[in-house]
């Protein structure tokens, strides 16, 4: 799997390319998913509230692909998922302008080879979003098995999306997990983000 920065979600017309800031590149919370993954992947433990201290360390492309690999054995599988979801997604964009009754030939032509032009850009789209998704649904796993209970992080580099999409992914799980996110104000006046696990007692 190989892993770089491409941007927001193109918006393809037959005037051009433009970019949706409201689909951004998963890729951009790759490094604070996979930091917490890092931070909380020691399995069973008497420990349950878990403060995080921001090492400063960004990860390369290949170490992200390295921690993927530790923590997502099937990694390899997805490849073949990636490439029929993004065959998809263009197909699907093709269809559409075929069936587009406000187009002429030309233009329809000109949208088609815009399309084409953004194949490439669509895929590394599709690799990094199902990336982050297996880095979400490990770091489920973790906190998890670590029953953690509670967990404090700093309100910056996109922990606070991450444990977002960690609550909606914990939300379908078997049995599913309650997870509630709070922003909160230190003693030195700045904003951490508390989130809390409640687990079925069943």
């Amino acid at each position: 799997m190989q892993l770089k920065y491409v941007g927001d979600l193109p918006l393809v017309s037959h005037h051009g390319v433009c970019f949706d800031k409201s689909h951004p590149d998963k890729y951009l919370y790759l490094q604070a998913a996979l930091e917490l993954l890092e931070a909380l992947s020691y399995g069973p433990t008497e420990v349950t509230r878990h403060l995080y201290t921001i090492e400063h360390k960004e990860f390369s492309n290949k170490e992200i692909v390295a921690l993927l690999h530790k923590y997502v054995p099937n990694l390899d599988e997805m490849e073949q998922i990636n490439q029929d979801k993004a065959h998809a997604f263009v197909q699907k964009l093709r269809h559409n302008v075929s069936q587009a009754p406000a187009l002429n030939e030309q233009e329809k032509e000109t949208y088609l080879n815009n399309i084409e032009m953004m194949q490439e850009y669509y895929y590394q789209y599709v690799v990094n979003e199902t990336a982050y998704e297996l880095a979400v649904e490990a770091l489920a796993n973790e906190v998890k098995e670590a029953h953690v209970e509670l967990l404090e992080v700093p309100s910056f580099r996109n922990y606070g999306i991450v444990l977002k999409d960690l609550e909606d992914y914990m939300a379908t799980m078997k049995p599913p997990v309650d997870v509630k996110i709070e922003f909160v104000q230190n003693e030195n006046k700045k904003i951490h983000i508390i989130a809390y696990f409640q687990y079925d007692k069943k």
